[in-house]
């Protein structure tokens, strides 16, 4: 990654910010994996974060809409969940977004204040427009095939996939569909969500999956966790009819992040070798809760 923003992006900054004083010096941020980003620190202002997208998501399970962040960002703000929005330009080297940088340390440990954000999050009305995640085991099943479909080799255990139908929740809660540890930020003032590039509406176990996937935690952490934190998690979410209702879908949540990690290795990312093998693991322990 490039050390600052090239040229054209900050001539394009300076257009759409001509009342404020550009950072005094960027700093690459490195947690990211679809688009790149930088912190500037200015001396006269609080920092920002400028990110640079990617353009339209190859990728089949997190898609990367820079207006939607914009949105979201502009309605969680206030409420402390997120970064604040300052504007968003369009440039030689793709469409940017700046927003106000969170001091802080990214998540590594206690799962129980992420659970309490996530039930915040998912008590925010959803603002219209945005995508609708597979809701039931049926949908789950079909992004499953969509995402081996687009692998040269296939998972061998989704035939032990349970044959009982899980119905769809028929809910629409606000989803950060994204919440790895890479984009939780810790600070003073609490818990806060970052790259928010990806919202959706839908079950409120999206979520929930994404957090407690052991090849998520594995690939943003270092290693997986421990069946005593993921309790510790869905005890404090307090929600009993959401945690039943994941524990019924978390099989096919498991073989969808397990196809998910076969898609990544096949496309250049071997450190999701590791994640598939743990989510086999974790898929077969599923069968038997």
């Amino acid at each position: 990654m490039p050390p600052s923003p090239p040229d054209a992006v900050i001539a394009a900054l300076a257009i759409a910010l001509p009342d404020r004083r550009l950072p005094d010096r960027w700093q690459p941020l490195f947690g990211g994996r679809t688009n790149t980003a930088w912190h500037g620190i200015c001396e006269a202002s609080r920092d920002v974060v400028l990110k640079l997208y990617a353009g339209p998501a190859l990728n089949p399970l997190f898609p990367n809409d820079p207006e939607a962040e914009a949105t979201l960002l502009h309605l969680l703000a206030p409420k402390g969940i997120a970064p604040a929005f300052l504007t968003g330009f369009d440039t030689q080297a793709g469409w940017c977004n700046l927003y106000e940088h969170l001091p802080g340390a990214t998540w590594q440990a206690a799962t129980a204040p992420v659970a309490q954000l996530m039930r915040h999050l998912h008590g925010v009305t959803p603002p219209s427009g945005l995508r609708r995640t597979p809701d039931g085991s049926a949908a789950l099943l079909d992004q499953v095939s969509a995402i081996v479909s687009r692998c040269e080799t296939g998972l061998d255990f989704l035939a032990d996939l349970p044959k009982d139908v899980v119905a769809p929740s028929g809910r629409d809660v606000l989803l950060h569909s994204d919440i790895v540890p890479g984009n939780l930020i810790q600070n003073a003032d609490g818990l806060h969500l970052i790259d928010w590039q990806c919202p959706a509406i839908g079950d409120p176990c999206e979520d929930i999956a994404v957090f407690l996937s052991p090849a998520m935690q594995q690939v943003y952490r270092g290693e997986p966790l421990l069946d005593t934190e993921v309790e510790t998690f869905l005890t404090v979410y307090g929600d009993a009819g959401v945690v039943a209702r994941y524990r019924q879908l978390a099989p096919f949540y498991h073989a969808r992040m397990a196809a998910y990690c076969l898609w990544q290795v096949e496309n250049g990312r071997p450190d999701y070798a590791a994640g598939l093998q743990l989510e086999r693991a974790a898929f077969q322990r599923s069968l038997t809760l």
